[in-house]
């Protein structure tokens, strides 16, 4: 079996590290040809580790797609607001593309990139690797096997973790909704994902609250200053940047904004990038908790709340069915039956992929739905399926700008694609 080919566009953390990492852990089914990526360091390094040559090493996706069609497969991975161009033109170039989450923050890009694929007759996948992984996989499993009996509700909670929040969602990428995506698309659209995967009915309404509690100006500790570094206090709060970032155990993060993890170039690092600023003068417009309400026909209910105030980051679900219970908190997962009142218990081996094996388990996926091609299958995250899920977080945030209203799904959608092209999951 030779390798298929693959060109990749935005070489950063979930691209070079995450997805590509395949290629490199499985040589015999998957090689790079080209990249894409505006920094000079980043495109040299992935063009080192995958051995491609400088004259496919380019500085932009533009560059890259006026070339004739140079393999199978783009991976996209470019921030969330460049997703929809290189996506569908790639897709016009009948590649085959693996799209990084969310689609796009607009509604009207997310149908039009499925709808061209439709046309194009490609597959385009959106990376929500939650469906990909031995937890959430046997989940699915134990709901289809009928062993808690028919779904009432279900309650998701995604514990962000106060470092991540700080690190993300407050100083780094996706900290302005203006120049990524609200929370509920760049964090959340996963949780969407699987809970409409799970409950695997439509979603019919949807209800949201939510704010910016705590990562404002006004909050800030009298005598703090602009920059951890220059901080009176900076020693006695909980979001210290140096005391983050120096540390061995998330001196990781720092790749973000450094490529060499020295303690000089940390600092520096620290004095001249956003991710050494206060958390509480960062520019940052997201919220920092949000829950949303969901009710699915037949009357199945959901709740998920998504908080950046916790220790660990994790995710806990609990599942409520007519003849038993199911919890599961991403390495264990408890079944309880009502009639017997047996207890179950089933751990998940530890994944060596990032996403708890859904980073690995997509690209394996994905590559298999490329070579079985026959025009009509979808892969388990395809366009027409995500874009489902992605309607109900474009709803829930319309909700929570206006105060909670409840949405009615269908006319919402409806209101996006007059002439049907979508339909609630």
């Amino acid at each position: 079996m030779n390798p298929m080919t693959a060109v990749l566009v935005g070489a950063g953390a979930r691209g070079a590290k995450g997805y590509a990492r395949y290629a490199l852990d499985y040589p015999h089914e998957l090689t790079f040809v080209a990249v894409a990526e505006a920094d000079p360091i980043r495109r040299a390094r992935f063009a080192e580790d995958h051995d491609i040559p400088p004259e496919r090493c380019f500085a932009s996706w533009e560059q890259l797609l006026e070339q004739p069609r140079l393999a199978e497969i783009a991976m996209i991975c470019t921030q969330d607001q460049m997703h929809y161009e290189p996506t569908m033109l790639a897709l016009k170039q009948h590649y085959h593309v693996m799209l990084e989450k969310p689609m796009s923050p607009t509604p009207a890009e997310c149908i039009d990139m499925e709808r061209m694929a439709r046309e194009q007759n490609r597959l385009l996948t959106i990376c929500h690797v939650l469906r990909y992984t031995p937890f959430w996989s046997k989940i699915k499993q134990v709901i289809q096997e009928g062993r808690i009996g028919e779904v009432v509700s279900i309650q998701l909670n995604e514990n962000v973790g106060y470092w991540h929040i700080a690190h993300s969602f407050v100083r780094g990428n996706w900290n302005n909704s203006n120049t990524s995506s609200p929370m509920i698309l760049a964090k959340s659209c996963h949780d969407m994902d699987v809970l409409s995967w799970l409950m695997d009915r439509p979603c019919l309404r949807v209800s949201s609250f939510g704010s910016l509690k705590y990562f404002r100006e006004e909050q800030a500790p009298q005598g703090s200053g602009d920059r951890c570094l220059d901080c009176a206090v900076e020693s006695t709060c909980a979001y210290s940047a140096p005391r983050f970032y120096l540390s061995d155990q998330y001196k990781g993060w720092a790749g973000h904004f450094t490529p060499e993890l020295t303690r000089q170039n940390i600092i520096q690092g620290l004095r001249d990038t956003d991710y050494g600023r206060c958390v509480f003068r960062s520019d940052n417009n997201v919220v920092d908790h949000q829950v949303v309400n969901m009710e699915f026909e037949g009357g199945a209910t959901a709740m998920f709340s998504m908080c950046g105030f916790t220790y660990e980051q994790e995710r806990r679900i609990q599942i409520m069915g007519t003849q038993g219970e199911l919890r599961g908190e991403e390495d264990k997962i408890t079944l309880y039956d009502f009639l017997t009142h047996q207890k179950t218990t089933i751990d998940i081996p530890a994944q060596t992929s990032g996403h708890g094996g859904g980073d690995s388990g997509i690209v394996r996926d994905f590559l298999n739905q490329v070579r079985g091609y026959n025009g009509q299958d979808e892969s388990k995250s395809s366009a027409s399926a995500s874009v489902r899920s992605h309607m109900i977080a474009f709803a829930a945030e319309s909700s929570r700008l206006n105060g909670g209203q409840a949405i009615e799904l269908n006319d919402y959608m409806r209101q996006l694609a007059p002439a049907g092209a979508v339909q609630a999951e």
